[in-house]
């Protein structure tokens, strides 16, 4: 069983890596696009998937400070719908999750 110092080390963790990947798929995204017709299509797919992966970077980013704020408040490791404890294991699994696992079904 985590201890909520744990979860918090491990969430402000998960939030630099993710941070520095946005970081990485920003200067990426920066590069200019080749001249070349096949090349310029290649490089125009993959400038997509990099911007889908910032974008769930970015949610997940999201989803760890409403977790920190969680914590902040006392409130980390229930669920904001019913109010019941989240599950130990779905913490391990999700340590982000506002939800039990009754509740996410519903989501």
């Amino acid at each position: 069983m985590k201890t909520v110092a744990e979860r918090e080390k491990q969430l402000r963790d998960r939030m630099a890596y993710l941070l520095a990947n946005m970081e990485k798929i920003e200067a990426e995204l920066d590069h200019p696009l080749d001249k070349d017709g096949e090349d310029a299509a290649i490089d125009i797919e993959d400038d997509e998937v990099l911007e889908d992966l910032g974008n769930a970077d970015k949610l997940e980013v999201r989803q760890i400070e409403a977790a920190l704020k969680r914590i902040e408040d006392g409130e980390y490791g229930y669920c904001v719908d019913c109010g019941d404890k989240i599950s130990e294991e779905r913490l391990d699994l999700l340590p982000q999750t506002p939800f039990c696992a009754k509740c996410a079904e519903n989501h």
